[in-house]
């Protein structure tokens, strides 16, 4: 796909309607005499930015008269050269003529539209750059090559500039920083303004006490100051969003130009490949967009570089020559998602595996008890990669942890990472649409209120704690057809515990993507839309914690990171005694749900008692598993996509190794047709989830197997 460098065109228009003005008032410093080092610096750069800008949209006279522009400032910034009338009458003059050059393109006009630069002018400003007495050029007041009188092309010059500048003025650009200080008040603004809530309910309070001839007068007060904090509410709110919307910018400010360095650093490797690239419409925060940048570099190196083959070996392989390389960008509710996916080699366990153990990132017991999932995310681990990546745009190294932390940590979204030898490799990214106003509820634990962002909340729950199972160790709640583990989060962040005073207990469910965790807490004070403040920097080594909130007057409240919450739950997740398991001899089990955290609990369960388990999420991926190697039993979910448990459960029993070993269908169904259908596919037995117990599970399981 052909780089439309027609997108860019008016975004140039703009830059250097910025650009042009700061170069007028220079030059103006310059003839004056008051233009200190500084802002000689100033319009060098102006021209320099020019003519980088220009360059990468092939507008050639653009870039050559902002050339030889730069050539000449360049000497009187080193000081080789005096800003002389004649000096600053040629700067005048390229000015002029960049500026004719920039109104044709606001006009519609392409680079192949724009005429030659004037050689002449050129010529004369890099002459004087060199030391040479400046002389003015044949046609001073004409930029390009046409003929013209002097007197008549003067005129021109001017109106030209005057209709130029006019015609952009409906246009400003404004310094991001600047947008950044009006959105930071107006969410200012925006929080303080909740605290006027709590004066409404005191003024209804109030009016409690008052004698009852002045309570309806006091009744009339209060509504139409409710009304009037409510509607000013409702103003500042959309005020904020309309400069917000200010910072959005399409994807497409990444993904084009990464299309384009795509092909050219195939070419240079060797390698043939055809990237598309979808949803670059789909719009992000501008400070979220800057951010990402290096990662998605990276990863697409990363792709050209390790994971897409020569065509000689696709060829060999039964592939086409030319790779495909998608970029992929949706909205998922609150979040964009952008995926990057190719159809390589994949990335092969065996080689991660020898390098993590040669780089010592982890011993080979640890090694040996990870799933192939977890193994493929050792990329991710400081150190795993030997070379630092440097590119083009950056000019910095980035490594697989820096893009996992920037996008984890710094932009508080998720990183996950799937691959198939032989057919590729393919990394999504979740990214909140913005980071600096989110909707957030506030909650209360052993005194504390904290807070969460709402796109990692699932639900809030209150539930006996006698509905609670023990699973492997892990106190877990069965919440429709999945296992949820139940974890205080006083006692995860090291806070005062609440003693109960009811038997129910108030859940708070976060998940990210398909992990889920309930969090105890002791109460929900608020939800609402709030301003995101980032840590200051003595505090941004908190890895639970994302960033604050303004609660009321002078009241901070801390951001629960809650990917870094969910890691902190597995860690310290107790594991069983495991002198229980010698039982069971280790026998090869294989576990197929759709749910990570079931399946993930289920194989907590059966490792505790000495089996040996393997992981499916859905019955195609079951079934697979089931045929490449032969397990001694298998349980399964009923309700997975691709593949129900049914299906799978039919389909085993028709092959000659699984026709006689034990199936155990694990499910919340608990009619009994569902049970009959399960006997009549050839299952072995049938648990409900909902009455769930891990001895039954274990003795059901030691029973069929003898």
């Amino acid at each position: 796909m052909a780089l439309d460098i027609r997108r860019f065109i008016q975004r140039f228009v703009e830059e250097a309607a910025d650009h042009l003005p700061r170069l007028r008032e220079g030059i103006s410093a310059l003839e004056q005499g008051r233009a200190d080092r500084e802002q000689i610096n100033e319009l060098f750069r102006a021209a320099h930015t020019l003519k980088g800008s220009s360059r990468m949209l092939k507008l050639v006279p653009i870039t050559a008269l902002a050339h030889s522009t730069e050539e000449l400032l360049s000497a009187l910034r080193e000081g080789t050269l005096t800003a002389t009338p004649a000096v600053t009458s040629l700067l005048s003059q390229a000015v002029d003529g960049l500026s004719d050059l920039v109104s044709r393109l606001a006009d519609g006009a392409t680079g192949d539209d724009l005429p030659a630069a004037d050689e002449a002018l050129c010529s004369a400003l890099e002459n004087a750059a060199h030391g040479q007495t400046p002389t003015q050029p044949s046609n001073p007041d004409t930029p390009t090559s046409t003929p013209t009188t002097s007197s008549s092309s003067s005129t021109s010059s001017a109106t030209l500039v005057t209709e130029n500048e006019l015609r952009l003025s409906d246009t400003v650009r404004v310094r991001l920083d600047r947008l950044d200080d009006v959105i930071r008040l107006m969410g200012e603004v925006l929080s303080g303004h909740h605290h006027l809530h709590g004066l409404v309910d005191q003024a209804r309070e109030l009016s409690t006490t008052l004698p009852t001839e002045q309570q309806a007068p006091f009744h009339a007060f209060h509504r139409e100051l409710k009304d009037s904090v409510l509607s000013h509410e409702s103003l500042m709110s959309d005020l904020h969003d309309r400069a917000l919307q200010m910072r959005m910018l399409p994807l497409s400010v990444v993904f084009d130009p990464l299309a384009h360095m795509s092909r050219e650093l195939a070419q240079s490797l060797g390698k043939q490949v055809d990237c598309r690239v979808r949803g670059s419409e789909i719009e992000l925060d501008r400070q979220m967009i800057d951010r990402l940048s290096d990662p998605l570099i990276h990863l697409l190196r990363n792709a050209l570089d390790h994971g897409l083959e020569l065509p000689a070996e696709r060829q060999a392989a039964g592939k086409p020559s030319r790779g495909q390389l998608i970029i992929e960008a949706w909205q998922d509710a609150d979040w964009v998602v952008v995926e990057m996916r190719d159809d390589g080699a994949g990335i092969a366990l065996d080689a991660v595996r020898q390098k993590a153990l040669a780089k010592q990132l982890i011993n080979e017991e640890q090694l040996n008890a990870l799933s192939e999932q977890e193994t493929l995310e050792l990329i991710f681990l400081p150190g795993f990669s030997t070379k630092s990546m440097i590119t083009d745009f950056s000019g910095r190294g980035v490594g697989m942890d820096v893009v996992k932390r920037t996008v984890v940590d710094e932009l508080n979204g998720d990183l996950q990472l799937a691959s198939e030898r032989g057919s590729g490799t393919r990394f999504t990214l979740r990214l909140p649409l913005s980071l600096a106003m989110m909707r957030v509820l506030l909650v209360s634990v052993g005194g504390v209120n904290l807070g969460v962002t709402a796109p990692y909340v699932s639900e809030l729950v209150e539930c006996s704690s006698q509905s609670f199972i023990d699973a492997a160790g892990q106190r877990t709640l069965i919440l429709r057809n999945e296992f949820v583990p139940v974890v205080s989060l006083a006692q995860l962040l090291e806070l005062p515990t609440k003693t109960a005073t009811t038997d129910n207990t108030l859940l708070l469910v976060v998940h990210q993507r398909h992990q889920k965790l309930a969090l105890i807490i002791d109460s929900l004070i608020d939800e609402r839309d709030m301003v995101i403040k980032p840590l200051p920097a003595h505090l941004r080594y908190l890895p639970l914690v994302s960033g604050m909130v303004s609660m009321g007057r002078n009241a901070l409240v801390s951001l629960l990171h809650v990917p870094a919450l969910l890691e902190a739950s597995r860690h310290g997740a107790q594991r069983p005694n495991e002198e229980r398991a010698t039982s069971a001899l280790a026998k090869r089990i294989l576990v197929v749900d759709d749910s990570l955290n079931t399946r993930e609990i289920e194989k907590d369960v059966l490792e505790a008692w000495g089996y040996h388990v393997t992981l499916a999420e859905n019955g195609r991926d079951g079934l697979a598993k089931a045929l490449a190697e032969p397990f001694d039993a298998v349980l399964t979910d009923v309700e997975m996509p691709v593949m129900d448990g049914f299906a799978l459960t039919a389909r085993l029993r028709e092959n000659e190794v699984y026709r006689y070993r034990p199936i155990i269908i694990i499910t919340s169904r608990e009619k009994e047709a569902d049970r009959r259908r399960g006997i009549e596919v050839g299952a072995d037995a049938y648990i409900v989830k909902g009455s769930f117990d891990q001895n039954n599970l274990v003795e059901t399981l030691q029973a069929l197997l003898g």
